[in-house]
């Protein structure tokens, strides 16, 4: 399997690639990728330096001729994010990416790939390993904690460095040059219930939902996929509208930025002659709304042990009307770019368990002030729930720059070496270059990268073909940078 990936075109970049995959890497827990990192600077003898927060930067000098050109600073993020099918037995902590070709895409099995952002990682570290690509001197930034907080970009402190253009290799679509991205915010609602005994005549049953697309919260939120956590609440709000139901456990989604695919909840329902047949109705109207968006989309009902204890009753009303009225998706379209998302709601996590309930959203908006208006909004709608909420984690957008002098360059190459225009874009994710602007800000600053579909689900694929595409325009733009 690996040896096969390692035959793909260009093969140095498809070799560190490989080398990467092999190190468990997940988010907050990069310890292992930064040692792989330090020991590769050391290995070329390179200057290699590791900051105060974990990021790890190399220098290399440029190649004879281009010592007259500016210092191109390289970036990428070390940390994936770890996300899994439910019946794939994986261990992120400790095992490498087990990865397959399918035709022009490269997969993993049953995980995520980690293409995002590991093969702008490994196209680096092929131009750093390099001896016959002319290039300017380089200077190769690998951050921390991309994923869950961008922690390592906030934590680079000003003058550290040396680059005077930014190359940000963390953009998905091979055709684009990304000049903007969205800011984002955590918001988190919290409260506690009393719990209350299940009563005898109750029977136990298990809520699940799976077989959702998931997907990456920003570029793929307007795409109308399903909401696990969304779809479990409002088939646990209509079974409560035609039966006495009570709450136990509900465990939906994972990480922020993914949109969630599974959930599954515990309850004690008192049947009724026509229970099951509600149920199957509710569960069959939301499948057909979204049977183009979601044809694998299940909603089943299993016969469990009866819970001993419950949310009491009160409690369990407000929350099931207070996610209901939080907004999901996207709340508002940019005025400016065309087909831009601006603001949008993830609302990617529900724990209820043990007499708490914590929900967690990510707010994100290429606007400052419509991130807040939306994280405000949420706020008030929990808070009328009796929850308490606090924002976090909160990070900046990166204004776009239509006079870059590196936007210049990318364009112009890409025309040249392609035979057509290159779409410049601004995008809804989160990219690092508008934390990196606030301690850098004279540095001039561009997205751009393979082909990547499915990020931050277990669908995610990279192009071959792509990647091809991708390396050979690096080059290009590497050899003709501004003086």
């Amino acid at each position: 399997m690996s040896k096969t990936i390692r035959e793909l075109e260009p093969k140095a970049v498809w070799n560190k690639f490989a080398d990467l995959n092999a190190v468990p890497r997940p988010s907050k827990k990069e310890e292992r990728v930064i040692q792989f990192m330090l020991d590769f600077g050391a290995s070329l003898q390179l200057e290699t330096l590791n900051d105060e927060v974990g990021n790890v930067i190399i220098r290399k000098p440029a190649t004879p001729g281009l010592e007259n050109k500016k210092m191109v600073t390289l970036q990428s993020h070390l940390d994936m994010v770890h996300q899994k099918n439910n019946d794939t037995v994986f261990d992120f902590d400790t095992q490498g990416i087990q990865m397959y070709i399918d035709g022009d895409w490269v997969r993993a099995q049953g995980t995520t790939l980690g293409a995002d952002n590991g093969m702008g990682v490994a196209a680096i570290m092929a131009l750093l390993e390099s001896t016959d690509i002319p290039h300017p001197a380089l200077e190769a930034l690998f951050t921390i904690d991309e994923e869950t907080g961008m922690t390592g970009a906030m934590g680079l402190k000003g003058g550290v460095l040396q680059g005077d253009i930014l190359l940000n290799l963390d953009t998905e679509e091979d055709d684009e040059i990304d000049i903007g991205c969205a800011g984002g915010v955590d918001v988190t609602a919290r409260r506690i219930y009393e719990l209350e005994p299940v009563q005898a005549n109750f029977t136990g049953y298990k809520v699940t939902v799976k077989g959702l697309s998931g997907g990456h919260s920003g570029m793929d939120i307007h795409r109308g996929l399903g909401n696990a956590n969304k779809i479990m609440n409002r088939v646990l709000y209509n079974t409560s509208l035609h039966t006495e139901l009570a709450i136990s456990e509900i465990d939906g989604g994972s990480l922020r930025n993914a949109i969630p695919r599974e959930s599954n909840a515990i309850v004690a329902i008192k049947v009724t002659k026509d229970f099951l047949q509600n149920f199957e109705d509710w569960a069959a109207t939301i499948k057909e709304e979204l049977k183009v968006t979601e044809p694998n989309l299940t909603i089943s009902l299993t016969e469990i042990d009866l819970p001993e204890s419950a949310m009491q009753a009160d409690a369990q009303q407000k929350m099931l009307r207070g996610i209901y009225a939080a907004h999901n998706g996207v709340y508002a379209m940019s005025a400016s770019i065309s087909d831009l998302v601006e603001t949008s709601n993830n609302i990617a996590r529900v724990i209820v368990k043990d007499g708490a309930i914590k929900i967690g959203c990510l707010t994100r908006s290429s606007v400052n002030s419509g991130k807040m208006d939306l994280a405000n909004a949420l706020k008030s709608v929990f808070e009328l729930a009796d929850f308490t909420v606090d924002f976090s984690g909160e990070y900046p957008g990166w204004n776009p720059n239509p006079d870059s002098a590196i936007l210049k360059v990318l364009s112009a190459q890409y025309e040249t070496v392609f035979g057509a225009k290159a779409k410049v874009v601004a995008c809804h994710a989160g990219l690092e270059c508008g934390i990196l602007g606030q301690n850098y800000p004279e540095m001039d600053m561009i997205s751009f990268g393979p082909t990547i579909k499915g990020a931050h689900s277990p669908d995610e694929r990279v192009s071959i073909s792509s990647v091809q595409k991708f390396w050979k325009f690096t080059l290009e733009v590497l050899k003709n940078s501004p003086e």
